[in-house]
């Protein structure tokens, strides 16, 4: 069962880019890639580097999938699911995110 927490409002975030939300003591990095109300979020913990910067990533498409290339080292991290590109052992945690009523909401 999901406990959904509001982080932020929909406004907060600007298209093309990332923000960074406590949920709990868990840092996570949402992204809204385009001018709707279509979000991802996942861990904003770097493992390569162990740092919080993957909400400061580029959002990148890559073979039709939406990706953020970390800012440190440049591994990519798969939006929808965390998968790491560059190798699958270091792949992150990824949450169920929502907008209702203009508030963006993570699942515990």
């Amino acid at each position: 069962m999901n406990t959904w927490k509001v982080v932020c409002s929909l406004n907060d975030i600007l298209p093309a880019t990332g923000v960074c939300a406590l949920l709990g003591e868990q840092q996570v990095a949402i992204f809204r890639p385009g001018k709707d109300e279509q979000l991802y979020a996942i861990s904003n913990i770097d493992p390569f580097a162990n740092a919080s910067v993957l909400s400061r990533g580029l959002i990148v498409e890559h073979q039709q999938e939406l990706w953020v290339a970390s800012p440190l080292k440049k591994q990519r991290f798969r939006l929808r699911d965390g998968l790491c590109m560059e190798d699958e052992h270091y792949s992150v945690a990824h949450f169920p995110v929502r907008v209702i009523e203009g508030r963006v909401e993570v699942a515990a």
